[in-house]
């Protein structure tokens, strides 16, 4: 039993290694909260609850792709009973979030993702700004 103190020793950079992720999250205050976005000016509701949008947007924004593709169909009845056009750019960009640099892509960065969306969807107001 000489090896005790290795094994104590080992044991312990192993603890160490294995946990500092945690203790220094801690240390940086670090909270799982997200960026914080610029919220809305112009809408007073979202069409699906606020909850539910930040975790299952790409579920909505994918049913709305199918089922205007698949059945033609562009409108969208919300809880409310308020009507929405089935789109990304002009329903959720121009009507609500207005930019995608200061809503959607902070959260995106924040997360690494690169949805697919923008291989199609630009960002009207953006565009005429590059344009200039």
């Amino acid at each position: 039993m000489r090896d005790r103190g290795l094994i104590y020793s080992a044991l312990a950079l192993f603890l160490g290694l294995v946990t500092f992720p945690a203790w220094h999250n801690l240390s940086a205050h670090v909270t799982g909260k997200g960026p914080e976005v610029r919220l809305p000016v112009n809408a007073k509701q979202c069409v699906a609850p606020v909850e539910y949008m930040r975790t299952s947007h790409m579920n909505l924004l994918i049913d709305w792709r199918e089922t205007v593709v698949r059945t033609g169909r562009r409108d969208f009845t919300a809880a409310g009973g308020k009507h929405y056009n089935m789109s990304l750019t002009p329903t959720c960009l121009e009507q609500c979030h207005g930019a995608r640099k200061d809503f959607c892509d902070r959260c995106h960065d924040y997360a690494a993702v690169s949805p697919p969306c923008w291989n199609c969807h630009q960002d009207a107001k953006a565009v005429l700004r590059s344009a200039k």
